[in-house]
C-alpha cells in the first residue's frame, strides 16, 4: 500500500512528528544517529561498525561517534564478534526498541493530523 504526498506535504508529516518527539521527555537524537539506529533495527543483522559505515557511506569515526551516543542512551550495544574478535557487532537493545516503537506511533498519529493546522 503506497502512500502519495506531495513534499511539502511529507515534509510537514515530518515536523509534526519531530515536534512532538522533542515535547516528550526522551532522547533527541541526530539525523546521523536516527539514520544509524533505524538501520539497525529494519534491516537483518548481523550489523558491525565497517557494514554500517558502507551501508550509510559515512566513515567509521562516524558510526563511531554516533554509536558511542546511542550506547550512552542504551538505544543500541556493541560487541565483539566470539567468531572474529577483529571485528564489533552493534546489537539492539530493549530500550531501543521500545523508542522506535513509540517513534513509529508519533509518525503514524501525526500523518493522521496531515491535513490540521498546527
Amino acid at each position: 500500500m503506497a502512500v502519495e504526498l506531495e513534499p511539502v506535504q511529507a515534509l510537514d508529516l515530518w515536523r509534526k512528528a519531530i515536534i512532538e518527539s522533542v515535547r516528550r521527555d526522551g532522547p533527541d537524537l541526530s539525523a546521523r544517529q536516527m539514520a544509524l539506529l533505524l538501520t539497525v533495527y529494519l534491516t537483518p543483522p548481523p550489523h558491525t561498525v565497517r557494514g554500517l559505515a558502507e551501508s550509510l557511506n559515512v566513515s567509521k569515526p562516524a558510526i563511531t561517534r554516533a554509536l558511542d551516543r546511542l550506547g550512552q542512551m542504551e538505544l543500541l550495544r556493541r560487541k565483539v564478534d566470539d567468531t572474529d574478535r577483529r571485528s564489533v557487532l552493534v546489537q539492539r537493545t530493549v530500550k531501543g526498541s521500545v523508542y522506535l516503537r513509540e517513534f513509529g506511533e508519533i509518525i503514524v498519529q501525526s500523518g493522521a493530523k496531515l491535513g490540521e493546522d498546527a
